[in-house]
This record gives C-alpha cells, structure tokens and sequence, in this order.
C-alpha cells in the first residue's frame, strides 16, 4: 500500500525505535525500492518512556523540518504513536486500524485511551476488515472497512511449482501449511490433538514465535516448525502444500481479524481449511475452496475433503480466481486515495 502511495506522495514509514550502542539518539533512513523512505529511530539503552518520548519528539521534528514537510498526510497504525506526534498538525490525519490492538497479548493499558483521542483527532478511519468496521463505526463517523487484499501475481507463482526449499523438501506428504506469526491467535491445542490423531499428515508451521513461550508449542513427529521467512520466499513454500490452514483460536485477539493469508493462499491455488472467524466466514464460507471447521475431528474431516477438492486442479483454480476476481491491492490503494483526497 505504502509503496503505491509513493507514486503520488513522499512517504516516510517511521518504525519503532531500537537501541543503539551510540550514546546519542539518531535517524536510520533509507529509500526501499517501491520508494518509501523507512525511518528507524536509533536510541541508547536504558531510558525511560518518557525519555524515549521526548527524543522521539525532537528527532522527528527536527527530521520533518529538514525534508520540508508541511501539511502532511497523518497516517496511524497505532494510537501509541500519539504519545510523541500528538503536537503534530497535518492536512488530513488517517487511523489506519488493522486490528483490535488492546486485545492482544502485553498491550499497555493505556491503548484504549490512547484510541479514543486518535479517533477524535482522525479526519478518516479505515479498518482491515467489516468485523472492525462494524466495532468503530458508532465511535467515528468516515469509518470504511478494507479487508485484507492480494497481490495475487507474487502468490501465483506457486501455482506454476517452484523449487523447494531445503527445509521443506523432505517434509512427507500430505503436507497441511501455515505462515504467519505463532502467536496467542493460534489454537495450540487444536494442532496438538490434531498432530495425534492424524500421524499420517505433516503440519508445515512458517514464522516467527512471539508472546508465547515456544516450550508450550505441540511436538509431534508431524509437526514441523520452519522458523520465520522474508515475504518472497512465502510462494516457495505455499507452492509445495496441499492444504493450507487457519487455524486460529476463536478468542479475544481474533474476534475482529480478516486474515490477508486467506486470498493469499488462494491465489497460489491451494485449498484452505480454517477455524470459523467471523471475516472468513462472511467472505469465504461459500467460497467452495475455504471450509471451515472447529475441532481436531472437523478439521481432519475437512482436510480430506479438501485434498478431493485439490484433485481437481482445474476446477479448484477457475473457483479460487472467481473469488479473488474483485480483490488486489491497487483496487484499495485507488478507494483509499480518493477518500483521503476528498478529506484534503
């Protein structure tokens, strides 16, 4: 999205900051090549927040004012960020809310405040998915969902088959596969009696673990944990399953998700099997190559299922193409700049 919005505007993707062995506070700036200039404050160990704070302050202002920035686009991924651009003014400022933040593992209590002031602060609400929109629309009044799209030529490439990577290669099949972070969002439990009750098929687990300890994740000779990989490597691997899988704990953290995974799998051709969020029901429940399912003994049903469905190559990807028919990132990049453009 950001790389598509720097045709059109300088974009500046300020990330959160790092400590740094420097023993003053600094910017780390470069140019990715879709254009975006990512920005990565750099700060010495061992300060407070309110420290951490003020230097962000300072060293952002100072930065801004460098590069000639005035009446910018204020655009939001987290109401945190107030606590060091809240003095900031800017032509239209954007609430980019892809998930319910405060229900999530280790949020700081002061997030659900923090939220409230970004949504009497924001011009424009966008929400990752219709689940959210329906949770912040009464709070705002230009809230508009965007559930999550694809960039369906990068996962297509799975469909031609690619080489395999070397730590996947000799994985068994069937092969049952998910990227993503291995997180509190997922159903731990359901994967463990899952693994048991189904030796014959070999679990794929792709990504980082984080805010659980990875002593508490299932063992079982089928289940295989990869690690995490970089976004290009994702067809690589997507191309050598034969049923992707969602599944996530119905919780919480997951009650307004709309999971970018789903379109992605679809387009590398792969038939998925997930747990019953509410976006992916909504979207995809009828989609005939998405079936949903809640226990270890569903989920297996499923599988098998969707191993026949995959039999049928052609049909499954004349099917998997008409629901992503309407979805691609520059068909949101489109809907978002002429809202914010109208806001201007």
């Amino acid at each position: 999205m950001l790389s598509r919005f720097a045709r059109d505007y300088r974009v500046y993707f300020v990330e959160e900051p790092v400590d740094s062995e420097s023993r003053t506070a600094w910017l780390d700036v470069r140019t990715d090549e879709g254009g975006v200039r990512v920005v990565v404050p750099k700060l010495p160990e061992g300060r407070t927040v309110e420290q951490t704070n003020e230097t962000l302050r300072t060293l952002l202002d100072d930065f801004f004012a460098a590069e000639g920035i005035v009446d910018p686009v204020l655009w939001y991924y987290t109401p945190m960020s107030l606590d060091f651009t809240d003095h900031m003014k800017g032509r239209v400022t954007v609430y980019d809310c892809m998930d319910e933040l405060s229900a999530f593992k280790g949020a700081p209590p002061e997030l659900i405040e923090r939220e409230r002031t970004l949504l009497d602060k924001a011009d424009l609400v966008f929400t990752g998915g219709y689940s959210l929109w329906e949770a912040k629309r009464s709070l705002h009044a230009n809230a508009h969902p965007f559930p999550s799209s694809v960039d369906v030529a990068h996962f297509a490439q799975a469909r031609a088959g690619m080489a395999e990577p070397d730590d996947q290669k000799d994985i068994p099949h069937p092969r049952l596969g998910f990227y993503g972070v291995i997180d509190e969002r997922l159903d731990i439990a359901l994967l463990d009696e899952l693994a048991a009750k189904r030796p014959d098929l070999h679990l794929v687990m792709v990504g980082p673990v984080v805010k659980i300890d990875p002593a508490t994740l299932p063992k079982h000779p089928n289940i295989h944990y990869l690690g995490p990989k970089v976004y290009d490597e994702l067809p690589q691997y997507l191309a050598g399953w034969d049923v992707a899988l969602m599944p996530f704990a119905l919780n919480e953290s997951t009650r307004f998700i709309s999971p970018t995974k789903t379109p992605e799998y679809l387009a590398g051709g792969c038939p998925v099997v997930s747990t019953a969020i509410r976006d992916v029901v909504r979207t995809y429940g009828d989609s005939g190559v998405v079936r949903i399912a809640g226990t270890a003994d569903e989920f297996a049903a499923a599988i098998d299922a969707a191993l026949e469905d995959a039999k049928d190559r052609d049909r499954l990807l004349r099917t998997a193409d008409a629901v992503l028919s309407d979805m691609s990132w520059d068909k949101t990049w489109n809907e978002m700049k002429e809202k914010i453009e109208c806001a201007l």
